[in-house]
């Protein structure tokens, strides 16, 4: 049986391997999920992937399974209790973040129809395929997620800078950076093709 080659990020981490397989580079159009991504995303900054991806149910328990609309209107008692939770990444300032993000969004829905009208505009609403080699390839921002940065904080947004953006693309499949010889690059080519894109 012949190995199966992925990209080398996920490591041997089965939860990692887990992501990479079944989620990242997948062109994702629902609304809630997207929003998941952005709050994981913000609370990355400065962490590793696998930290976030480990403490990602106790995120969507804490956080009511990333509704913005009950994020939006969380209170001092709220944030306190979310601050006291050692199952989470405990800091404040993307705690608070979070839901004055959830408060943008809200709005974004409001005034486009929907986030994922809003959000795959900076893509002309096609994934960008790339043929990336080797892992040092891959840029940590492009043109597209500066201009989404520039446009979410125009809105209102955090923790949104050109960085986290570009992974927040990454993630839901705006961009497909899968390397050329993994076996995921074709598969959410194809899947981005069926989208329409």
């Amino acid at each position: 049986m012949t190995e199966i080659k992925r990209c080398n990020w996920p490591g041997t981490n089965a939860l990692m391997i887990q992501y990479h397989d079944n989620e990242w580079g997948v062109p994702l159009h629902d609304d809630d999920k997207l929003f998941e991504f952005l709050v994981l995303d913000a609370f990355q900054a400065g962490l590793s992937w696998q930290t976030i991806l480990n403490k990602r149910e106790a995120f969507r328990e804490a956080f009511d399974g990333f509704d913005a609309e009950k994020i939006a209107f969380y209170d001092n008692d709220k944030i306190e209790k979310l601050l006291q939770n050692a199952a989470i990444v405990r800091n404040n300032l993307k705690v608070r973040a979070t839901i004055i993000n959830a408060q943008a969004f809200l709005k974004i829905q409001k005034e486009y129809g929907s986030f994922d009208r809003f959000i795959w505009q900076f893509t002309d609403g096609k994934t960008i395929v790339n043929t990336w080699e080797t892992m040092t390839d891959i840029p940590a921002k492009s043109k597209e997620s500066d201009a989404m940065s520039k446009a979410l904080i125009s809105k209102g947004f955090k923790f949104v800078g050109s960085t986290i953006c570009y992974a927040f693309m990454q993630a839901a499949g705006m961009v497909n950076d899968h390397l050329s010889d993994c076996f995921r690059h074709e598969m959410c080519k194809a899947l981005s093709t069926k989208n329409g894109s």
